[in-house]
């Protein structure tokens, strides 16, 4: 396996000019007679393709990793300028290839597949958009960095929202609720500004929906996320499977929640300690969880021992929450080099092993699909790919005692799969929001919190904020940056773990062929739509009927609830 290494990473700048020469040797290419022609064309593009996200990762990489860097500021702000003439070029490519008369031709080169995400591609995208798009990306930039600017005085340290976390699972009730108040104190402090950017980002989005056709913005939505076979039909029929199956599930475990630790009341702040003996903490600091997770993965599978081998020691791991650094967690990668990057916030509680091990199975999914023949098959769509981190989540369960504290770990996995179960309701719910507030885009500022709190009751009828008055009058979706920065992209989770999940069940009866089912499916990254790559590992749909009833039934039985 080769040794690259993160500082070896390099790529050149981009500019309109040098896009606009090398998208005219392509068209030239396109243009000769016979199919040679066509094969040169897009072996040049897809090397084209490659070096551009390269260099868009990187960039957007560093501004995450200090958002306070001027220099990196503008480097970001350049990549969010070009961005629409990249994909103005792309998508005239995109158009050229699919009038060819010969269909058969060009999916012998590409495969099938591409062309139909091609076609949806082409859909999204008009040079009339092209600074509405330059402005959306403006607009989510000030949500980041926002947020990376919130410091906190608790327990004698100053910290950033990530540095809340432990104070809000810690076993002092008082401790617990201090964190809350001050978390949502910076939410109602910013609350102008939060609303402000928010309403700029529904406006504009249903402004570039209408230029491109579209009576509202929920269907470029769909298109932009390449969603082929399925619709929001389909997904409001799996939010109403969650209401049926999981949300009674959840509420007995939170009255079972409240009993054991003997409150008369369970309260927001209350619902993060899952275990009344205090949630399980990792073994250690952010360097004895990289090295045990060595040992981790090498007793999993030799393929997921040396991958991760490769990630560690060539400097693609930045776990470390420090002043500055934007929150949150997830994968890049950059394909002129076929290795990806893993970006977290470490504070200290059970979740550095859960987004360690969430986005180290996004990284494995892009290192084994690294062959495939195009950019496009690279990244399947986003509810596949999230298959493939929450998988990684629930198989490496049986490892789990090298990565938490002694004797925790069967407590750790029983608060993983309660708060995997709690999450679902609140996944729907942040997607249905979104399906309302885009088909209401004139809604005030109020009427959102009004349309959020309405839900909160529908998916999450046991929330008791208390006196957290900010949250409590329909504020909590503020805090959730993928509804700013990715929006329709939060179902992906809930649709992915209702296929993870039936990973977790098969692998309590054949560990060692449900690890091989994962490491097929992680191989086949973006070559199929979601469906197919589903049925390809022997899931059910989560658009089935009772796709979650056996889950739930297995939950049921593990949790004794």
């Amino acid at each position: 396996m080769s040794q690259i290494r993160f500082e070896d990473i390099d790529a050149e700048t981009p500019s309109r000019q040098s896009l606009s020469a090398r998208y005219a040797v392509i068209e030239a290419l396109l243009g000769r007679p016979g199919t040679s022609g066509h094969a040169e064309a897009l072996e040049e593009w897809d090397r084209l393709r490659r070096e551009y996200e390269t260099w868009s990762s990187l960039v957007h990489l560093r501004f995450s990793q200090d958002t306070t860097d001027e220099e990196v500021r503008a480097a970001r702000e350049y990549a969010d300028a070009l961005a629409p003439v990249a994909t103005e070029h792309e998508v005239a490519v995109k158009r050229r290839l699919l009038a060819d008369p010969d269909r058969r031709a060009l999916e012998r080169l590409t495969g099938p597949h591409a062309l139909r995400l091609w076609e949806t591609d082409i859909t999204t995208f008009e040079p009339a958009i092209a600074k509405d798009l330059e402005e959306e990306a403006k607009l989510g930039a000030r949500y980041t960095a926002l947020l990376a600017s919130a410091r906190f005085e608790i327990g004698g340290k100053s910290v950033n929202l990530s540095g809340l976390a432990p104070y809000a699972e810690d076993l002092d009730r008082d401790t617990r609720h201090r964190a809350e108040r001050l978390r949502w104190s910076f939410f109602e402090a910013n609350a102008k500004e939060l609303d402000a950017i928010y309403d700029g980002l529904v406006k504009l989005r249903h402004g570039m929906a209408r230029k491109l056709g579209y009576d509202s913005y929920t269907p470029l939505a769909y298109r932009n996320m390449r969603r082929v076979d399925y619709g929001p039909e389909d997904v409001a029929r799996y939010r109403e499977q969650v209401v049926e199956h999981v949300v009674p599930l959840v509420s007995r475990l939170l009255e079972q929640q409240r009993r054991e630790n003997g409150w008369e009341r369970l309260y927001f702040w209350d619902e993060a300690l899952v275990d009344p003996r205090g949630n399980p903490k990792p073994a250690g600091c952010h360097d004895l969880l990289v090295t045990r997770a060595q040992a981790m993965f090498d007793a999993m599978d030799p393929r997921l021992g040396a991958f991760y081998r490769l990630m560690h020691e060539g400097g693609f791991l930045d776990l470390k929450n420090r002043p500055g650094k934007a929150g949150g967690g997830f994968c890049t990668s950059f394909p002129s080099y076929g290795v990806p990057f893993i970006f977290a916030n470490f504070n200290g509680t059970n979740h550095d092993i859960g987004v360690f091990t969430h986005e180290m199975g996004h990284a494995f999914q892009n290192w084994e699909s690294r062959e495939q023949p195009g950019i496009d098959y690279l990244w399947p769509t986003m509810e596949a790919a999230e298959i493939h981190s929450m998988g990684l989540e629930f198989l490496t369960w049986p490892q789990m005692e090298r990565m938490v504290e002694p004797g925790a770990a069967d407590r750790f996995r029983r608060l993983h799969l309660i708060t995997s179960l709690a999450f679902l309701p609140y996944g729907v719910c942040v997607d249905h929001f979104q399906h309302e507030v885009y088909a209401n885009p004139d809604a005030s500022p109020a009427e959102r919190h009004a349309i959020w709190q309405r839900l909160e009751k529908l998916y999450m009828p046991w929330t008791d904020y208390g006196d957290l008055a900010y949250p409590a009058r329909g504020g909590r979706w503020q805090a959730k940056h993928h509804i700013y920065r990715s929006p329709f992209y939060y179902i992906d989770y809930t649709l992915a773990l209702c296929c993870a999940m039936q990973l977790w069940v098969k692998s309590r009866r054949d560990y060692a062929g449900t690890l091989e089912t994962y490491v097929s499916l992680c191989g086949q990254g973006g070559s199929a739509p979601f469906g197919e790559l589903v049925r390809s590992a022997g899931l059910v749909s989560p658009f089935e009927p009772g796709a979650l009833a056996e889950v739930v039934r297995e939950a049921e039985a593990v949790l004794g609830a």
